[in-house]
């Protein structure tokens, strides 16, 4: 039995729309990190990009557990002394670019390096429930329903 590897060249990409609303970040984000690098396939093989398109909407209504829409803390430096950053996930969700929590939330669970900033530009996120991508026919995929805990209870 030999150990099977995929060539970039046969790769097939499939395009997969996410509604988040309602669904919970770090739930989401795993199932999604999962698609993007493609390990629920049987073809998955680490070394290549053989993931699939994944295209969230409503990203401004994902849910938080317990106190993190309040507590969870975002950082980042500016590159200057004392340069350190910080806006809590209400601030991010109720700013400008609300997509940005679940950006985050994915790319931290995809590797780092070429093959990772590869597979996440196979993500696209938008806040509204609109998205140009009706063109190549994705497949909706419930995460709600994959489990009771991906919802949050209202």
């Amino acid at each position: 039995m030999t150990t099977f590897s995929q060539k970039p060249a046969d790769v097939v990409k499939k395009w997969v729309l996410i509604d988040a609303e309602g669904l919970v970040v770090g739930r989401l984000a795993s199932i999604v990190a999962n698609i993007l690098r493609g390990k629920n396939k049987p073809t998955f093989t680490p070394h290549v990009d053989d993931g699939d398109n994944v295209i969230i909407i409503n990203a401004d209504k994902v849910a938080f557990t317990g106190k993190k829409f309040t507590d969870k803390v975002y950082y980042w430096h500016t590159g200057h002394p004392g340069g350190i950053k910080e806006r809590t996930a209400r601030q991010l969700l109720e700013g400008r670019f609300p997509e940005r929590v679940l950006e985050k939330a994915v790319e931290r669970m995809i590797p780092r390096g070429p093959l990772g900033r590869r597979q996440m530009k196979n993500l696209r996120v938008y806040a509204g429930a609109e998205h140009p991508h009706v063109a190549q026919q994705p497949v909706t995929l419930d995460v709600g329903a994959l489990n009771v805990k991906n919802k949050k209870a209202s």
